[in-house]
């Protein structure tokens, strides 16, 4: 990951990339373009018609042909993918340069299969409707996106688009190399698919494994292997929901002797608020508080009720994204 010294002072051969985004990912977008100068903020007029749908317009259209162009976006519910989708089939249509969709999180990640018969993997459908972008002069849509839950979605998607699958780990290893206790920690991943997922990111740290298993008619959280005794521990996952999980595995960390716990996910989905079952640690006890709780504005709903609420802290894409703009 470049740093932000060597982004916001771009070579003279920089890729130059107008950027758009969407009312949520306002701030973000701002953030990217401070990491670097050739990154240029453009704006779009998001305004409803009466009867609710949108009416949307492109300032300054006819600037941006020939230009490299991106849109930052949030899917955060069904109800903005509309209005955000026809801005983004529309962009490519300007006599554009190359089209990148940057989307931070995609959000139907976790239906990527059939369990039987009449599921609908809806992973899949969202997948291909980002694959119907059309064509810039450059040729197929670049689609930037960070932890996506499956990396075997890359094959939902069509020729008409190319996706750059980016993470948010690199952020959160810089963030461990800055604490006190940073000789340590342990990661500790709630199942095998967080192991599978991020493991070979993070094979410096001791790990532990964490696995549900049934116990009568209750499933409750065990620790497979490793050892969090003494240690700073780190649960890693790549989203939260409820955040059920997360508290089932802090407490069979704790009962088995962690010094701390911490928690990063790179998507803090958060539906109800539920970031509110999260407290932090402030006496030493592990297991009802956490020391921290990293997360990314990828979703930026839940960057804004967080913000200033230990032990939320939020790690930035901005760098990563503005370095991703330039490949």
């Amino acid at each position: 990951m470049a740093s932000t010294a060597a982004l916001t002072s771009s070579p003279r051969n920089a890729k130059k990339v107008c950027l758009f985004y969407c009312a949520e990912t306002k701030a973000l977008a701002e953030r990217i373009a401070a990491e670097s100068d050739a990154i240029e903020l453009r704006s779009i007029t998001w305004r409803t018609f009466e009867d609710g749908f949108p009416n949307l317009f492109i300032s300054n259209a006819q600037g941006i042909r020939g230009q490299h162009v991106a849109f930052l976006a949030s899917f955060s519910s069904p109800g903005v993918i509309f209005e955000q989708l026809s801005v983004i089939y529309a962009l490519p249509k300007l006599f554009i340069s190359s089209f990148t969709l940057v989307l931070p999180f995609f959000p139907t990640g976790t239906s990527e299969r059939m369990e039987e018969e009449g599921d609908i993997a809806t992973a899949f459908t969202l997948a291909r409707i980002l694959s119907n972008i059309p064509i810039s002069r450059g040729g197929p849509t670049s689609l930037v996106t960070f932890d996506i839950h499956a990396l075997q979605e890359r094959f939902y998607f069509g020729d008409n688009i190319l996706p750059c699958f980016d993470s948010g780990i690199p952020l959160l290893k810089a963030r461990l190399q800055q604490l006190p206790d940073s000789d340590n920690i342990s990661i500790a991943f709630p199942d095998d698919g967080a192991w599978k997922r991020f493991h070979k990111q993070l094979q410096h740290f001791p790990m532990i494994v964490c696995a549900k298993v049934r116990e009568g008619n209750q499933r409750i959280v065990r620790i497979k292997e490793g050892d969090p005794k003494g240690r700073h521990v780190v649960i890693v996952d790549d989203l939260v929901q409820s955040g059920g999980t997360l508290i089932e595995c802090q407490k069979v960390l704790a009962s088995h002797g962690a010094a701390k716990i911490s928690a990063y996910v790179t998507h803090g989905i958060f539906p109800n608020r539920s970031w509110q079952r999260f407290g932090e640690d402030k006496g030493g006890c592990p297991a009802n508080g956490l020391t921290y709780f990293w997360i990314t504005d990828s979703c930026p709903l839940t960057v804004k009720e967080v913000k200033n609420k230990p032990p939320f802290e939020v790690l930035s894409l901005a760098s990563s994204i503005a370095a991703t703009l330039q490949i």
